[in-house]
């Protein structure tokens, strides 16, 4: 028995989901001839969010003599023995590296040039140096903090709070004509997937997605259009009657997202068994069901956490990176099944990188710039873009005398990037990336 409307609201919105109940889609209703279209302009990005803040300087390593001499002398126990390194040579330098021996599942993807990293790249206000840095140049706000951190990735502004990320700003400017939310979540709600107008559809990997109890029996399709009855009842409650809209879009695009997978055809791809490796293969099975979505753009957002390594840092970011490892190699092999590898990039963020020099503990502590991946059949794989830090401890590259690496590249251009090869015209860059034109190279031409 519910005692009121609103909360009747309440349960269902419970039984949709939070996430699901919060979307703000553009409008209902869809053409069927539109639903079965296969757009030839198919795009997607997939962001991994690495919560915690990934150690890059145990990610990237350098594996010349001297140069991974050094390295070792100021990791000491936290070095990675040279040996195991998996061996990379970018292609525009003479000096080679390594990844991590974690990550060998991506390792071939370096080789056959659909793996790119991205060097030294944080949240910055505008371009700095170490001495402007040690005057007191403006710097991004709350630095070495986890969540302002997390934030100023994901916004994509480093001297102000923001109520959008640029994932969600892009949706504003490109999904404006598309008839499904062109914003998902496989990870719960995000700064990075919300726009002005534009809020993720937030699933839950594996599940059905929809209300429980509303199927296809008669009972069923008159309990769903009594529950559609008391949501279009007249209120002069703005509120409720905003929830009453929202919770009636969410039904309509969780029906039409299941029908979709339904149809699709199944993935011959094994995924691990992991939190990653399902939410990848999450997003994989939406991409296969495009067709049926009408989906010209998508934008995916997935997280790993844990890596904020304080303590036992060796073991933990060995687990980790082989779980990121793993789940990258099979939904790389999902887009080639599904034929969509070079309309597919798939990408990292993170908090920040950690400090060179070790903390007690066997671990590291808070730091800035940092390396990403970024893959695909777009990318311009096998080479490294953004200059690789100087590894001095109070090195030209350090904040500090523990090894912080100044970025020499923004998110504000990683991000610039992705959402030029996606399609936003040059001359909207500013509606995203509202600082953009503080960095003289806002494509970085890694796809």
């Amino acid at each position: 028995m519910f005692h009121s409307r609103r909360e009747f609201i309440k349960r269902i919105a419970h039984a949709i989901g939070a996430a699901a109940f919060m979307e703000g889609f553009h409008r209902l209703g869809w053409a069927s001839a539109f639903l079965q279209q296969e757009s030839n302009d198919y795009r997607a990005l997939v962001s991994i969010f690495l919560y915690g803040g990934n150690d890059g300087n145990n990610t990237i390593i350098p594996a010349e003599t001297a140069e991974y001499q050094a390295y070792a002398s100021v990791r000491g126990t936290l070095a990675i023995p040279q040996s195991d390194l998996l061996p990379i040579t970018p292609s525009s330098m003479s000096l080679r590296f390594g990844l991590h021996p974690s990550l060998r599942d991506i390792h071939d993807l370096w080789s056959e040039r659909r793996l790119a990293v991205l060097c030294n790249v944080g949240t910055l206000v505008e371009p700095i140096t170490r001495d402007q840095y040690l005057r007191g140049a403006q710097r991004p706000d709350s630095l070495f903090s986890h969540s302002d951190q997390q934030a100023q990735w994901q916004a994509s502004i480093s001297d102000q709070p923001s109520r959008t990320g640029w994932a969600g700003r892009l949706a504003d400017r490109l999904g404006a004509n598309e008839q499904f939310p062109i914003l998902i979540s496989v990870a719960g709600s995000s700064l990075f997937a919300t726009g002005a107008q534009a809020r993720p559809l937030a699933l839950v990997p594996g599940s059905s997605f929809g209300l429980r109890g509303f199927g296809t029996s008669p009972t069923e399709r008159t309990r769903l259009e009594a529950l559609r009855q008391l949501l279009r009842v007249d209120t002069e409650m703005e509120l409720v009657r905003k929830a009453s809209e929202l919770t009636e879009q969410a039904i309509a695009n969780s029906q039409l997202l299941n029908q979709a997978l339904s149809n699709a055809a199944p993935l011959q791809t094994q995924f691990p068994s992991t939190s990653l490796g399902r939410q990848l293969q999450q997003v994989a099975k939406i991409i296969a069901a495009r067709g049926s979505l009408g989906a010209r753009r998508q934008i995916f957002f997935c997280s790993l956490g844990g890596f904020d390594t304080h303590n036992n840092q060796l073991p933990t970011q060995a687990s980790l990176l082989t779980q990121l490892g793993q789940a990258m190699r099979a939904f790389y092999a999902a887009t080639v099944e599904l034929g969509v590898a070079t309309s597919v990039t798939t990408f990292t963020l993170s908090d920040f990188g950690r400090t060179f020099k070790p903390a007690a503990g066997g671990g590291t502590d808070h730091a800035w710039g940092s390396h990403h991946f970024i893959m695909g059949g777009a990318v311009r794989g096998g080479d490294f873009y953004g200059r690789y830090p100087t590894l001095a401890i109070g090195g030209p590259d350090d904040a500090s005398n523990e090894g912080r690496w100044i970025p020499n590249v923004a998110v504000d251009q990683y991000g610039a990037t992705l959402a030029l090869w996606f399609g936003l015209p040059t001359s909207e860059l500013t509606s995203v990336f509202p600082n953009i034109g503080r960095f003289s190279t806002p494509n970085l031409g890694f796809l």
